[in-house]
């Protein structure tokens, strides 16, 4: 039960209302935990894949390995969610990750160099990465539904903008720190770090109470469950909206998948430079989460969306023809800051609009959304790589992510004057 009473809730300043109740407060930072570990883990496994097969295409095969089995499972999850308990639910799927990092951290030792090939052990990266994306179709939308079992309606925009920057802070935090450690510790130091932050958002999050399931199991078969989940979603425009540009934007504009190569052999600023790179665009994104959380955006929220993903694009074409360290930082760092924009109208877009007893369901199409584009963005940008090579691939990509913006425009005027 919430600690804060009504009153409270209406005279407390509205950027702060949502971390004043404990329960929240546990779930942001063993988020914040979580993420950490599973940033540091994807600045690892592209560095490690690109260094045992020198093939930027390879970078991209990871994302296919996990996008594959999440989005395959998706909707099956959702139905399971609403009908599960939370927490344990979360649990679970945490501590799965744990045991996948761990076999990882073994296969990065040097007796296991000594016992498998690289391509052995590139192939058993993979397989792992797959099992990883069966655990993240049920773990990664339980967040998103026990924040608004944790909080009350009429806190959840602050809640939804704070869990945003949680999220955004620990990729800021767990790309940079990763290239560090990689080049601090190795493969097998960093893999070690990473467990550490998988057990501490393990104990952080087992102090949330659990979270029994709204929906009672009935008759209702499970298609038809799933079925009810995604004609929602197709009947709301916004949400629909949302997501669809969200699912291309990122899909083409991907370049983030890249950043290995360009800093490597482009920019040549080694594992260090990577590192700061990987993390540019999410230092962006927080950026703009804080500025949100302190000045909500009042009005013409669809429209700022659409400028917001249109200059991210941009910025993708301008990081592509970028030759200089600095620009190319900078050019990641706006692009990130739009990002942000983007990351949190969707965001409150979906706790807004979506029903209790429906929110694993929603929350899973969202996640099928988001997991279709970073994941197939990062193949798509591996294929395109070999195909016309890195450069025009990243320039390719945010030409196409400025033309589906305009599409969009004309395409979906729900979305361009949507307000909340």
């Amino acid at each position: 039960m919430s600690l804060i009473t009504t009153d409270e809730q209406q005279t407390s300043p509205g950027a702060f209302i949502a971390v004043r109740i404990p329960e929240f407060r546990n779930l942001v930072m063993g988020r914040f935990a979580f993420v950490m570990a599973l940033r540091m883990l994807t600045t690892l496994l592209g560095w490690w894949i690109y260094n045992l097969t020198n093939a930027p295409f390879a970078i991209g095969l990871i994302g296919l390995s996990e996008v594959v089995p999440a989005v395959s499972l998706a909707l099956y999850a959702g139905h399971v969610i609403d009908l599960s308990e939370k927490r344990k639910l979360l649990l679970r799927g945490i501590a799965l990750y744990f045991l996948a990092v761990v076999i990882l951290l073994l296969l990065s030792t040097r007796h296991a160099g000594g016992f498998f090939t690289n391509h052995t052990i590139a192939v058993l990266i993979y397989t792992i990465v797959f099992g990883t994306g069966i655990v993240r179709s049920f773990a990664g939308p339980v967040f998103n539904v026990i924040l608004a079992q944790v909080v009350p309606k009429n806190v959840l925009q602050n809640a939804t903008t704070w869990n945003q920057g949680a999220y955004l802070s620990a990729s800021v935090t767990g790309h940079a720190v990763g290239g560090f450690l990689i080049a601090m510790l190795g493969n097998t130091g960093t893999f070690g770090v990473i467990a550490a932050f998988i057990i501490i958002a393990f104990t952080i999050l087992f102090f949330i109470k659990p979270k029994p399931p709204i929906n009672k199991k009935t008759e209702k078969k499970t298609w038809d469950s799933v079925k009810e989940g995604l004609n929602f979603v197709f009947k709301t425009k916004v949400i629909l909206g949302a997501l669809s540009l969200d699912l291309f934007a990122v899909l083409f504009g991907g370049a983030v998948a890249m950043v290995p190569v360009f800093a490597r052999d482009i920019l040549k600023v080694g594992s260090e430079g990577f590192g700061i790179l990987n993390g540019a665009s999410d230092m962006g994104s927080i950026c703009s989460v804080i500025l949100l959380t302190a000045f909500p955006m009042r009005r013409k929220q669809g429209y700022k969306l659409l400028f917001a993903v249109f200059g991210f694009g941009v910025c993708i074409v301008c990081f592509a023809l970028s030759k200089l360290f600095l620009l190319s930082f900078i050019a990641l760092l706006i692009s990130g800051m739009l990002d942000g924009i983007s990351v949190v109208v969707r965001g409150t877009i979906m706790q807004l609009k979506t029903p209790d007893n429906m929110r694993g369901r929603v929350m899973s199409v969202n996640s099928m959304f988001i997991n279709s584009s970073n994941e197939f963005g990062q193949f798509e940008s591996g294929l395109m790589a070999k195909l016309l090579g890195v450069v025009p691939s990243v320039i390719f990509g945010g030409c196409m992510t400025i033309a589906v913006v305009i599409v969009t425009w004309f395409k979906a005027p729900t979305l361009r004057k949507m307000e909340y």
